[in-house]
């Protein structure tokens, strides 16, 4: 029996191991998040975001980025937390996900872009879990920088399927 507990454990060793590079880390308030930045296409600072009608509270709207209708989401709403101003720190982190296996471009409102880490895997630990009712289908793992714990985030899952479908149909 415990020989098949040391081999699940490996097994989730692995699993982050695997995990291990580059993550662009940002806030939303205090917490600290990460992406992956191989997701990352770029970092703008907020401009003129068009809102659009009958959409998701989690969508602030579209941006016009270089000619491309690109939606933005809101973490700050998307993820349950209070709303506050928009700072001259807030900005815009564009990403690429992947639904139905094909790219999306969007933007993800933050309130503060930090720094590039590199987390290796003896810095990662799977992400709590917090029982049945709370879905973190959309966190990697938990990294450990310094004293911080950062949030690594799963951005192809932050989004459900069916806010991807609606995301996707924004884009142009």
């Amino acid at each position: 029996m415990n020989a098949a507990l040391d081999n699940e454990g490996r097994k989730a060793e692995a699993g982050l191991t695997d995990l291990a590079g580059k993550y662009l880390t940002f806030s939303l308030g205090a917490e600290i998040y990460g992406l992956e930045i191989l997701k990352v296409s770029e970092i703008i600072g907020l401009m003129s975001i068009t809102r659009v009608p009958q959409t998701p509270a989690y969508i602030r709207g579209v941006i016009n980025l270089r000619g491309k209708v690109i939606p933005v989401v809101e973490l700050r709403k998307k993820f349950d937390l209070d709303c506050v101003e928009d700072t001259e720190r807030t900005c815009i982190i564009v990403v690429q996900v992947i639904h139905a296996d094909q790219p999306i471009i969007m933007g993800i409102l933050v309130d503060e872009v930090s720094e590039v880490v590199d987390i290796s895997g003896p810095q990662l630990e799977p992400p709590p879990n917090l029982g049945a009712a709370i879905d973190t289908n959309y966190i990697r793992a938990m990294g450990k920088v310094g004293n911080h714990v950062v949030i690594l985030l799963d951005v192809d899952r932050v989004l459900t399927t069916g806010e991807l479908a609606t995301v996707s149909g924004m884009s142009e």
